[in-house]
Parts: C-alpha cells; structure tokens; sequence
C-alpha cells in the first residue's frame, strides 16, 4: 500500500522534529565535555519516531500541529561511557562529534525532501 503525500509529510514533518531535538542533545553533551560529573544524553531516534507516529490519530493524519514541541517527546537516554573518566564525565567528543555531523545531514536531507514535496504539490495545484 503506497504512502500519501500527507502521510509522507506526517512521517517527514515528526522525523524533523525529532532529529532537531537529538541536535540540541547532541550539542549539549559537546557543549558540556569538560563539565564534571555530566552525563552525555541522546534518543534512540527510530523508536521516538514509531511512538511518535503511533501517538494519536492527529499524528498520523496530520492534524497534530508539527511545530508544537509537545507534539515531540521522546525519552531521553543516558549513554554508557566506552572508557570511565576521572571526573565522571560519560561524553565522548570523537562519538558526540560524529553523531552531531551524521544528524546534521540527515536533518539537511528530511528537509530537501520535505520542500520538494511541497514544491510537487504546488506545481500540481497550479498544473505546471
């Protein structure tokens, strides 16, 4: 069974909003690397993205309002530290960097394809 266009719009619009929520995680835990005893946190993204679309069935039918942030909520978990620390910081700047990078560019992509398929929908409103 193909997706909508507004089912594709839901999935995309949630997948936004979840991937800038793991960028301000992401930014925090870089931002708080020589901050003792902080705790480097993240989202498991593909599971936030299934509770988000199962939450309501605003969500799935593009109702919800996608720029309300209690739209987006996804548990936020504490990442285990592959080597301790003195002072009992868990962030790993080589990991938290690439996560941040990898973030970066599939945020970048969702939003390609959402503007694209907003720009196929007005062309085909306009008949271009």
């Amino acid at each position: 069974m193909p997706i909508g266009s507004n089912d594709n719009l839901t999935l995309h619009t949630q997948a936004l909003l979840l991937r800038a929520k793991r960028q301000e995680l992401l930014a925090s835990n870089i931002a708080n690397a020589d901050t003792p005893n902080y705790k480097a946190r993240d989202i498991d993204f593909a599971k936030a993205l299934t509770q988000a679309l199962e939450a309501s069935p605003q969500a799935r039918l593009g109702a919800a309002k996608p720029n309300d942030p209690a739209a987006v909520q996804p548990k936020i978990l504490y990442r285990l530290p592959e080597q301790a620390s003195g002072d009992g910081n868990t962030v790993d700047m080589d990991r938290e960097r690439a996560n941040f990078a990898d973030n970066s560019v599939r945020y970048e992509a969702t939003l390609r394809f959402i503007n694209g398929n907003i720009r196929g929908i007005l062309s085909a409103i306009r008949g271009d």
